[in-house]
């Protein structure tokens, strides 16, 4: 990563430590502690928060080290529970540009983000409308692997659904047609929803018409659906055939969504649900 200037990574230090100072800790769901001698969360939580080291952190605070990636502000972002403005003003203090909505690193609807904290015991993330995952939880990790690595078209996981053979491995064959369905079905209700004047859906939905037969196929039918509460069945590496129900919560303006995920009634899935808080990320 390249330098910066030094007066503005002296004022990102500052502005991180200023946003640090006001969190309390059970506002991202870690606890109190006896003997807590500063103000809001410290730098070892930040940074845990985050998914950077310590002693990176460290360096970023006190104004020196090198320039922090887009996804690592992004994740500063989040950890610290940031405005839309207040991330605006981190990614230009960094002199990094300002990702437009719909990415990767979108910015997290606060009372998503504040749920998805306090989800600790179930799989949980936040997705756009177009299916790019923003954030996931541990669990959720463990349950259907890291999506954070995807950038461009890629990122939306209906892009790669029908582009990419290897995505369609979380789930059965038996299942991919009627996940495919659903997939097209979902989307023309997104794309509708969205302003006439917007074009990251119409590119999205002109870059699957190009690349895929069977989505041109599927959205020829006109098939108009928002899935909001699905049965799935999932192959987990580990577990094996994971039977779930996944529950959707959507933002206010319909542009993103808490998934949760429930051992499916009926099922050993509760049981399975439990070795996975065991396994955690660890590969096997």
């Amino acid at each position: 990563m390249n330098g910066m200037g030094s007066a503005k990574y002296t004022e990102l230090g500052a502005f991180l430590r200023s946003r640090r100072a006001r969190i309390r800790p059970s506002d991202v769901g870690l606890p109190h502690g006896p003997r807590r001698r500063v103000p809001g969360l410290r730098r070892d939580e930040v940074a845990q928060l985050a998914g950077a080291s310590v002693d990176y952190y460290n360096e970023l605070e006190r104004g020196a080290g090198s320039q922090p990636s887009e996804q690592m502000i992004a994740a500063l972002a989040r950890a610290l529970r940031l405005t839309a403005d207040e991330r605006d003003y981190l990614y230009r203090l960094a002199d990094r540009p300002v990702p437009a909505r719909g990415g990767p690193a979108s910015h997290v609807h606060p009372g998503m983000l504040d749920l998805l904290g306090r989800l600790t015991s179930t799989p949980a993330q936040v997705i756009t409308d177009l299916h790019v995952t923003l954030v996931q939880n541990p669990l959720a990790v463990a349950l259907l692997g890291d999506q954070s690595g995807f950038r461009g078209a890629r990122a939306s996981f209906v892009h790669r659904w029908f582009t990419d053979p290897e995505a369609r491995l979380l789930y059965p064959e038996a299942d991919h047609e009627g996940q495919s369905r659903a997939f097209v079905a979902d989307l023309r209700a997104a794309a509708a929803r969205r302003d006439a004047k917007d074009t990251e859906a119409a590119s999205l939905i002109g870059s699957l018409l190009d690349a895929s037969a069977e989505f041109t196929a599927l959205w020829a039918d006109h098939d108009v659906a928002f899935r909001r509460d699905d049965r799935k069945r999932l192959n987990h590496p580990a577990l094996g055939l994971v039977e779930v129900n996944c529950l959707n919560l959507f933002s206010e303006d319909g542009r993103q969504r808490l998934l949760w995920f429930t051992p499916a009634v009926g099922t050993d899935s509760a049981g399975l649900f439990d070795l996975l808080a065991v396994l955690g990320t660890q590969e096997v």
